[in-house]
């Protein structure tokens, strides 16, 4: 038989539950906040990085400075934003690199992957900033901006020797000069759909214009950042140069792949006054063909980009900038927070995310009894069931696993009952198993002997 509770049982069992749940609330916070006096995690800054994102590492349990020398045992991950990283910079002790920004140009990324490091960059944290210098190149584009600006300074101006009325009256006089045309009703063309190239397709829309996007290698993550119908997409390049009026770039910078992505063939099929806008990558565009362009008359569209050209020094057709695409307190502090927060996770679960040498990896632990093991080993048949193996012979007990990869490099978490009895030896032994770069133990961070910073992790690229 079931037994009715009175209303007044139910209240009274509904306000313990309450109680418990508070409780258990008060007991986490207790434990998260609990002074931490052992060795923190070392990270090491290049450039000045936002204070914002310095910010989410945890007072004590993280140390952060530009002084390697401050740095008691070495760093453990590197942050940066534009320094060029030599691979003599890296100590035995690096477990991560964060680059504060997409491009990872200024990093050894192939070193890297043979050393097993993991470099991580921050997509889609300066999307807005350069949304928006899009946005602005759009208009430097069509409305004779930039030359009406310096025809004022460079001519106007000394011309009429400071003479208010005289200048003002040019001023008014000149602007037939400049004539330029809208943007609304003409039709973009963006190459490249993710995070920055989705969003420049949102503005360019809401100023009224129409829309044609090209990129073959758009995820399902960045197809459902799109507007579906509002725009459309192009099934080659050719198509979209034929159609655009202005033609934005948004890809990365890959030699075998994009490099003088806009070339002389390019050239021939634009609009003679498609204005193009580069705030991607300099080598995308071949300076020279555009300069042949220009010089043969049968092009004369505007090139706005934030990369000097040495084809193009001079040319009144390239506006060129300082390099601004993210260079906004917005763009830093969310680029900065964003690294942080990836080394943060890896360094604590070995969870990898936006690595671009990496295959991206996470997996929950199970509790706080297991401990957990971080294997990057060489991408070659057999070697995920040599690891299994040699763990099973040691007699452990994997409680679970994950292994992914990318390219030459895998990646192996495997959570065990317990704690090894000599987690260092068993790791010195693994290291002999074919393949195995590098491994890290990872217990409950800042809690047990396996979590604490620093410790237990091997390398084979320094024996």
């Amino acid at each position: 038989m079931v037994r009715n509770f009175t209303s007044e049982e139910e209240i009274q069992m509904l306000s313990k539950l309450l109680d418990e749940a508070k409780q258990r609330k008060d007991n986490v916070a207790t434990d998260t906040n609990a002074e931490y006096s052992g060795q923190p995690f070392n990270i090491q800054t290049f450039n000045a990085i936002s204070p914002v994102g310095l910010e989410k590492y945890p007072t004590g349990k993280y140390k952060v400075s530009g002084d390697v020398d401050a740095l008691e045992g070495g760093p453990h991950a590197i942050m940066l934003r534009s320094h060029k990283l030599q691979v003599e910079e890296i100590t035995p002790s690096v477990r991560a690199i964060a680059r504060c920004g997409a491009g990872t140009n200024n990093i050894p990324v192939d070193k890297m992957s043979e050393m097993g490091i993991p470099v991580f960059n921050t997509p889609g944290a300066n999307a807005g900033a350069v949304k928006e210098l899009v946005v602005c190149g759009l208009l430097l584009g069509s409305r004779g901006i930039a030359e009406g600006i310096a025809h004022v300074q460079n001519n106007i101006i000394p011309e009429e020797a400071g003479d208010y009325s005289k200048i003002n009256a040019r001023i008014e006089k000149d602007k037939k000069m400049f004539v330029g045309q809208e943007i609304a009703g003409k039709t973009l063309g963006v190459i490249g759909l993710g995070h920055i190239g989705s969003r420049v397709v949102g503005a360019a829309l809401s100023l009224g214009m129409k829309v044609v996007g090209y990129d073959p290698a758009l995820s399902l993550e960045a197809a459902w950042r799109l507007p579906g119908e509002q725009m459309t997409r192009a099934k080659t390049l050719e198509d979209l140069f034929s159609r655009s009026d202005y033609i934005s770039l948004h890809v990365p910078y890959i030699k075998e792949h994009t490099h003088h992505l806009i070339d002389e063939k390019a050239l021939q099929v634009m609009k003679p006054k498609c204005s193009i806008l580069n705030f991607a990558r300099g080598e995308i565009v071949d300076g020279n063909a555009l300069r042949a362009a220009y010089e043969s008359g049968n092009f004369n569209g505007r090139y706005i980009s934030d990369f000097a050209d040495k084809d193009l020094m001079g040319h009144p057709n390239h506006i060129v900038m300082p390099h601004l695409g993210a260079s906004t307190a917005e763009a830093e502090e969310n680029s900065a927070a964003m690294a942080a927060e990836q080394i943060i996770d890896f360094l604590e679960t070995g969870s990898i995310k936006n690595s671009v040498n990496f295959p991206n990896c996470s997996l929950t632990p199970k509790d706080n009894k297991s401990s957990r093991l971080c294997i990057v080993n060489e991408n070659h048949p057999g070697v995920l069931g040599s690891i299994t193996t040699f763990l099973g012979e040691k007699g452990i007990n994997i409680t679970q696993q994950i292994n992914h990869s990318r390219d030459n490099l895998a990646y192996t978490v495997v959570d065990m009952d317990g704690q090894p009895d000599d987690p260092s030896q068993l790791q010195e032994e693994l290291a002999k198993v074919e393949g195995i770069m590098s491994s890290r133990f990872i217990g409950v961070p800042f809690s047990n002997e396996l979590g604490r910073p620093g410790t237990y992790y091997h390398v084979s690229w320094y024996l």
